[in-house]
């Protein structure tokens, strides 16, 4: 707003400044505005994100589009994506595909979890990465602004992510990874619904009833 009522001698200066200030105010500045995202995550009970996924690999020339949902509540998740339900009930990991009639269970070990899960989604930028401002995209009315997170893991896979930030919500509205091979993997939040009546019987998988159903049950170690 400011910058629409100066004139154009006073903005080019101001851009100039702008310009020189250290990387360090910047990424405090960042790191602020991720503090803002995570503070109004922690204080819904519950979200329900429906999302565009995409994948492009351009040196094997693939390109992957698909939608998907998923729900949360702490750190229980239930994500539907390319029909399998991968559920998260705060112990163990399901994962349902009824193409194969199949369903995995897996025991959840915190020490190994260095994804980015469901259950991260929306705070996985809080430890393990450096913070650098990045564009300003208007998307309708809406003002996203973009953060550059970097592995601080030499060894990541990922190369770097972009975060892009819904300042007036401070809600996450577009994420972009890529990994150390070019490959590019964005999702982009259709909907975000807060404070939606879940319960912890809607993370609980009824195994019982899918092996009636003849799906195999796989326990994995």
């Amino acid at each position: 707003m400011v910058r629409n009522q100066l004139k154009s001698i006073v903005l080019g200066s101001l851009m100039a400044v702008f310009a020189l200030m250290p990387t360090k105010i910047m990424a405090q500045d960042a790191k602020a505005l991720l503090n803002e995202v995570a503070a109004q995550v922690k204080s819904y009970k519950s979200i329900t994100i429906r999302f565009k996924w995409k994948l492009v690999n351009q040196k094997e020339q693939v390109t992957q589009e698909t939608k998907g949902n998923v729900s949360l509540m702490g750190e229980k998740y239930k994500l539907q994506m390319m029909d399998i339900t991968r559920l998260f009930d705060g112990t163990k990991l399901y994962t349902i595909s009824p193409e194969d009639y199949e369903i995995s269970i897996a025991p959840y070990d915190p020490k190994e979890d260095r994804d980015i899960t469901p259950s991260k989604l929306l705070t996985f930028y809080q430890e393990g990465y450096t913070y650098k401002w990045d564009i300003t995209q208007r998307v309708g009315n809406r003002k996203i602004q973009y953060i550059k997170l970097i592995p601080i893991d030499t060894n990541a896979e990922i190369k770097d992510l972009l975060l892009g930030i819904d300042l007036d919500s401070k809600q996450i509205y577009k994420l972009i990874q890529t990994d150390g091979q070019g490959t590019q993997y964005t999702l982009t939040v259709q909907s975000f619904d807060t404070n939606i009546a879940l319960s912890d019987q809607d993370f609980v998988v009824d195994v019982n009833a899918y092996e009636q159903e003849g799906y195999y049950i796989n326990y994995l170690n």
